[in-house]
């Protein structure tokens, strides 16, 4: 998914140069690479699945591993490190994050390539709360978001370009090729992070443990916690096996796959978008909207999947949709943070990060298991999405009139 933990930041005197600073290409740059490496194993489930010797419902386990690196470390690894230089820091994850996908491209076996997808989530878990805060102080105060903006584009042109190409390499020259092209990514951020940051980084407050104990009490947040994991991660039932359902239900070739991975990203950008907009004055009311359309469109998907323009047509409208509440659900527990725990709103943040990756590892896993049940198979995953993206609609109907 998608972010970053949008932290406090230290007052820091603005650049006096007009124009965006190096330092803040050398994070996009970084984001980018963190952002293929994310979704890139969906496009190629079905060639590490074929090299591996194991099915592609196991293969997906690749999407669900990574899911739960990002979600352990997130509020962990954040807090432990906290009180570190942030550059230092930052060009030790990118380091991390490298060697995660060396050891991914070698990997003898499944169960050691399961592993390494493992430790690079730990590296994006923490990247992106540091590097929000690192950007946000890289230029003046009126210019913060922007900043931001400009690093968490470098998210956004990944499942845009990354992802296509990296399943474009992988079905070409073999899924190692991908992770070695990620892994030369890597080493491009990690070389732009020590050249261009400032070594005079200012740390944030620290974010304790004791601080994501008190949201977690707090039964507001809880309950957005639980619709960000249902919504967003109901998609990924489907998401996670869409290149073996478009190839053997819909019948396009591995080819076509990598231009409709990239469709389906143009459609992930635009919803983004749109579904801020949306979210800007009343998130809660957008989100239950916008998962009653999530849930019609992967519904209509279960009967279009067979026939290949209508596929491609639902493909987009399930692109645009599956992104459009990620900025909602961002802005509606910062909210409630805000309302019921003053102070507590970035812990909040970084938390309702974790929670959008326990969705995708839940997403992937339910997935597997349909493809795997008897009576159910590839056919069958945008519908069982439907259902546990209405969960998370129906979630946010009660937060909504609890709040009311």
């Amino acid at each position: 998914m998608q972010q970053g933990n949008m932290a406090a930041v230290l007052p820091a005197p603005a650049p006096a140069k007009k124009g965006l600073p190096p330092a803040l290409w050398a994070l996009t740059i970084s984001a980018f690479a963190i952002g293929t490496t994310e979704f890139v194993a969906v496009g190629i489930l079905p060639t590490i699945a074929q090299s591996l010797q194991v099915s592609v419902s196991s293969a997906g386990f690749l999407v669900s591993i990574y899911a739960l690196g990002v979600a352990i470390g997130g509020p962990i690894l954040t807090a432990f490190t906290s009180n570190l230089p942030k550059k230092p820091l930052l060009v030790s994850l990118m380091a991390l994050f490298v060697l995660g996908h060396i050891l991914s491209a070698i990997a003898p076996t499944f169960t050691f390539l399961l592993i390494a997808r493992f430790i690079s989530g730990f590296a994006h878990a923490v990247f992106f709360g540091v590097g929000a805060t690192i950007a946000a102080t890289l230029v003046a105060p009126d210019k913060k978001a922007t900043a931001i903006a400009i690093m968490f584009a470098g998210l956004t042109i990944a499942i845009i370009v990354g992802v296509p190409l990296g399943t474009f390499i992988g079905q070409h020259f073999g899924w190692r090729a991908t992770f070695i092209g990620v892994a030369l990514l890597g080493i491009i951020g990690c070389l732009a992070t020590m050249l261009l940051l400032p070594n005079n980084l200012k740390n944030g407050q620290p974010l304790k443990l004791k601080d994501q104990l008190k949201v977690l009490g707090n039964s507001h947040i809880l309950l957005v916690l639980a619709i960000t994991a249902f919504g967003y991660g109901g998609t990924f039932v489907a998401f996670t096996y869409l290149a073996p359902l478009l190839e053997k239900i819909t019948g396009f070739s591995s080819s076509s796959v990598s231009l409709l991975l990239l469709v389906y990203g143009v459609a992930i950008a635009l919803g983004n978008v749109v579904g801020g907009k949306l979210s800007n004055t009343n998130p809660a009311k957008a989100l239950i909207r916008m998962f009653a359309l999530q849930v019609i469109v992967l519904l209509i998907f279960s009967f279009t999947a067979w026939f290949k323009v209508a596929a491609v047509i639902t493909l987009f409208f399930m692109g645009g949709l599956s992104f459009s509440t990620v900025p909602g659900l961002q802005l509606y527990i910062v909210q409630l943070a805000e309302k019921y725990l003053p102070g507590t709103e970035d812990v909040a943040s970084s938390l309702n990060i974790s929670a959008f990756n326990l969705g995708v590892a839940l997403g992937a896993y339910v997935g597997g298991v349909v493809v795997d049940a008897a009576g159910l198979g590839l056919q069958a995953t945008p519908w069982v999405g439907a259902l546990i993206v209405l969960l998370g609609g129906v979630l946010t109907v009660v937060s909504y009139k609890k709040l009311a």
